[in-house]
């Protein structure tokens, strides 16, 4: 019946809007030592542990998507149903998995969370567990996109930064920075607009993006996010200010909460 549903709705709209959340079948195990996810390929270091709370994984190239897919959270069980919780875990991509073998590598803390109560030992005995699982939106209540400016950030011209608290279920595939133009100032009131003087960054690794041709001033962004099989540009009018400081985390005032559809033709409601 929730193949036919999906189906339909297949027919009666774009593949733009297809049914989303596609529940895949893979294998998942777990590193025993608990910082190798957090310092892993994407680059969060410490910062991992408040995207999910410690609850982190290492993906295939086809999740890790050269970086795009770092941030993305998604719901893993194990199909072992005398171990495992109905419910599974939520996850944080913080990592790349090089092992075929297994779709995800999980923290130990994730891997333990998938069992029932009383059982983590014993699914961690296993080392590995066939799994289901299904990209799921990022929730950061209260909390915007976030940009820290890298400590190898030089100015005037270098810029690296990394993103943080990406919510919903897209990606960022590109972005643009500019110097924020001051029009006018009327009394105490200071009026801002944009620049057309945009400049690219390219994506250094993982979640940290830089470029050599950083304006000089207050800084504002623009984000391509990944919507449906579309791009959607999400604009930062101020982010950075004329003084910013590397090692620090700057709020962008925008939340991304956007989902991002698949085009999966076996979607199944009736087990998540």
């Amino acid at each position: 019946m929730a193949l036919f549903i999906c189906f339909l709705s297949l027919l009666l709209f774009s593949s733009a809007t297809a049914c989303d959340r596609c529940l895949y079948q893979s294998k998942a195990a777990y590193f025993s030592k608990a910082n190798a996810l957090s310092s892993g390929a994407c680059g969060y270091g410490s910062l991992a542990l408040g995207l999910s709370g410690g609850h982190l994984a290492a993906g295939v190239s086809s999740l890790y998507k050269d970086g795009a897919g770092c941030g993305a959270c998604f719901q893993i069980r194990c199909n072992n149903s005398t171990l495992c919780s109905s419910k599974g875990t939520n996850v944080t991509i913080t990592d790349i998995n090089h092992n075929n073998q297994t779709g995800f590598v999980l923290s130990t803390r994730a891997f333990m969370a998938m069992a029932n109560h009383g059982m983590g030992q014993h699914i961690l005995k296993l080392g590995t567990v066939e799994v289901e699982y299904k990209r799921i939106p990022c929730e950061y209540k209260n909390q915007n996109l976030a940009v820290r400016v890298e400590e190898s950030s030089q100015k005037p011209n270098y810029l690296a930064i990394k993103l943080l608290y990406q919510g919903g279920q897209t990606e960022i595939v590109a972005i643009d920075v500019a110097q924020v133009k001051v029009k006018f100032q009327r009394l105490f009131i200071i009026f801002k607009v944009g620049s057309s003087n945009w400049n690219f960054m390219k994506r250094n690794h993982g979640a940290v993006w830089d470029t050599s041709r950083a304006p000089n001033g207050a800084l504002q962004f623009r984000f391509v996010v990944t919507s449906g099989y579309d791009g959607k540009w999400i604009w930062a009018k101020t982010v950075l200010p004329a003084d910013w400081k590397s090692g620090v985390v700057y709020d962008s005032g925008v939340q991304i909460n956007d989902i991002a559809k698949e085009g999966c033709f076996h979607c199944d409601y009736s087990h998540w």
